[in-house]
């Protein structure tokens, strides 16, 4: 049977890469988890094995830690720009450039030695403590002539404990979850959001500051919504997103119900006034939306994972 070459790529997964900047005793760090990927002109190296357009995936690796000193790393964002538009741009068979980076968020130390601020002595300031579990994303693509920048975060755990209600479903003969008026309503946030810059001209965003309110809006979302379903919540979160931040036209959600249940206290003769609750991980509600600009069309992927 004929067979034919599909679609392909290659490059560098996961090159970890911390970026020490020092401004005199103080310290900032960035750090990255970068994976490179290009496709482009590669057919005779899968049909004959000749690696004459292949540029080696070793040589993708240096290229992120030389641009790391070279550049900087402002925001994720804007360094996989420098590395996209450069794969693409100095190697002739790379067509395409996918560069997907992890960003792992630290938060300093500060010491308690005040002695320090009131003589203006040059204070240490090199210490960092890991900031919980979130951890923020961005995938950067680019052609040769068109850019799409998606960003967002995952494993952004959240929980309201009061203002959510779960009632008026659909019952049938296998339905035993009794309707709830006030509950605990908590999710670990994975989202993606795509903004609409093509550097055609337009002014760059401000990739850190987009990052920072997004990341505000999503949460002022939640804390704010009365919710009667994760799915409102959802809508909630994504809607405040579009309608404040002007440089995002499409914003998609996974939305893991990490359910609380109230434990059934009547046997020891105690009384469960929503106060004690049984966690559980599984099995759980999964819900997942995408919430559009008017006028544009959706194009993240519905399974995130794959981005």
């Amino acid at each position: 049977m004929p067979t034919f070459l599909g679609q392909n790529q290659y490059g560098k997964a996961e090159n970890r890469v911390v970026k020490i900047t020092r401004d005199g005793a103080t310290h900032h760090i960035k750090d990255l988890n970068v994976s490179v990927s290009l496709s482009g002109d590669m057919d005779e190296v899968h049909y004959s094995g000749s690696n004459a357009n292949v540029l080696p995936t070793d040589t993708t690796k240096n290229t992120v830690y030389a641009f790391a000193k070279e550049y900087g790393i402002e925001s994720a964002e804007q360094f996989g720009i420098h590395l996209a538009r450069h794969f693409v741009t100095s190697q002739e068979p790379i067509h395409r450039a996918r560069i997907r980076i992890e960003e792992y968020a630290w938060e300093r130390i500060e010491t308690s030695r005040a002695d320090a601020k009131e003589t203006g002595s040059d204070e240490p300031r090199h210490s960092f403590v890991r900031q919980g579990q979130e951890t923020r994303l961005t995938q950067i693509s680019y052609d040769g002539e068109s850019w799409e920048v998606v960003s967002g975060l995952k494993d952004l755990v959240v929980m309201n404990s009061t203002d959510s209600e779960f009632w008026g479903y659909v019952k049938d003969k296998y339905t035993t979850l009794p309707e709830a008026h006030d509950r605990i309503l908590a999710t670990q946030v994975s989202a993606r959001w795509r903004f609409n810059w093509t550097d055609d001209g337009r002014e760059t965003p401000d990739w850190e500051e987009s990052y920072e309110q997004t990341r505000k809006h999503l949460l002022q979302a939640f804390a704010e919504t009365y919710s009667l379903s994760l799915q409102q919540t959802l809508f909630q979160m994504g809607s405040r997103i579009i309608d404040h931040r002007g440089e995002i036209d499409e914003v998609r959600f996974s939305l893991p119900n990490k359910h609380h249940f109230l434990v059934d206290l009547g046997p020891f003769g105690l009384k469960n006034d929503n106060e004690v609750y049984f966690a559980a991980d599984r099995p759980y509600g999964l819900i997942e939306g995408t919430v559009l600009r008017d006028g544009c069309e959706a194009r993240i992927p519905v399974d995130l994972s794959n981005l």
